[in-house]
């Protein structure tokens, strides 16, 4: 079956595809590269043995999709990363986001809806809970007014596509991520931050093989045991078995509603210098970092009941936040070696 993954040169979208190519699936990958790199097929095709075909292309092309589509009019199913993903960066370019965001998941659901049946699985995301009110969140909890442009694109995003699968032969499953972090165990695929990392794991990696001077924490007057933020840091491979699950799901009509949700997460919380004291512990060394104030559209705390991923999709997070570190500071010895 081939399967298209957009911003499948990603960080997760990566890892995705390499799972996906594990399982037997052909995999066709859409990317722009405006955050990633085509060396990234190399440590694909390293890990699997297969290479993906890849078409570099940007989905907020409409006739650009629309070309795709004819091309290849036996995909099978969508897995679709392609965004831009920074919260600080959302709030100082709202419409860049907007336009990202929206505009190609639109364009993609307009061909979608024109197959007779269309399996999509949607990179969503914890931010659409806000600031939850009960911890650990379940995916029942209300949908709270968005913290950042980027979560708001992954509450009319989720909105949308509920809209279209009442009108259409689409079958979709939102993931909502918590943290994403680490790498490869290969160290051939990983997180390849274009410019300064907006994500806090490859600072904290760059930060100690002395590309950055420190590391900026942001807030310690938070309401937690430390008085940094806490968030639920989840190893990219288990996310990406995560996908194909799911993905074999609606392939196999198993799903019980034609739109399903699904948290993505360990369960656990960790604070920010909990993660650095992890980082500490694999790497061993001192990791330079001081205090600055809170930055704008940051939460306090989320982390993840994952019951329901448990028990009906039938995956668990396996990695520890030590075994991610420890990925994460490998792919950074590499990639500077």
């Amino acid at each position: 079956m081939k399967i298209l993954v957009t911003g499948g040169l990603g960080f997760i979208g990566s890892h995705t595809v390499v799972e996906l190519q594990n399982e037997g699936f052909e995999v066709i990958i859409i990317d722009n590269l405006s955050n990633s790199s085509e060396t990234v097929v190399d440590g694909i095709v390293a890990i699997t043995g297969k290479k993906p075909i890849f078409e570099n292309l940007d989905v907020r092309d409409k006739s650009a999709v629309q070309k795709f589509f004819r091309k290849y009019n036996d995909v099978s199913g969508v897995i679709h990363f392609a965004a831009s993903k920074a919260v600080g960066e959302s709030v100082e370019n709202p419409l860049l986001y907007y336009e990202n965001n929206i505009n190609s998941l639109i364009y993609l659901l307009q061909e979608l809806q024109n197959k007779p049946s269309s399996n999509i699985i949607f990179s969503s995301s914890c931010t659409v809970y806000g600031q939850a009110e009960e911890m650990p969140i379940t995916e029942s909890a209300p949908i709270q007014t968005a913290m950042s442009p980027y979560g708001n694109t992954k509450q009319i995003g989720e909105e949308i596509i509920r809209d279209v699968a009442k009108v259409s032969n689409i079958k979709a499953i939102l993931l909502r991520y918590f943290n994403p972090i680490g790498a490869h165990p290969s160290a051939e695929i990983g997180e390849l931050p274009i410019g300064v990392p907006q994500n806090l794991v490859p600072f904290i990696t760059q930060t100690g093989f002395g590309l950055r001077k420190e590391l900026s924490v942001y807030g310690n007057d938070y309401p937690t045991p430390d008085g940094t933020a806490v968030r639920d840091y989840i190893h990219v491979v288990d996310l990406a078995k995560a996908h194909v699950i799911a993905l074999q799901r609606l392939l196999k009509n198993k799903n019980e509603s034609p739109v399903e949700t699904f948290n993505l997460g360990t369960g656990t919380g960790s604070s920010v210098l909990e993660v650095i004291q992890a980082f500490e512990k694999v790497s061993g060394k001192k990791l330079p970092y001081k205090i600055v104030d809170r930055r704008e559209g940051d939460i306090t705390s989320a982390y993840a009941n994952t019951d329901k991923a448990n028990t009906v999709l039938g995956w668990k997070a396996e990695s520890s936040l030590e075994e991610a570190m420890a990925s994460a500071w490998k792919w950074e010895q590499k990639i500077r070696s």
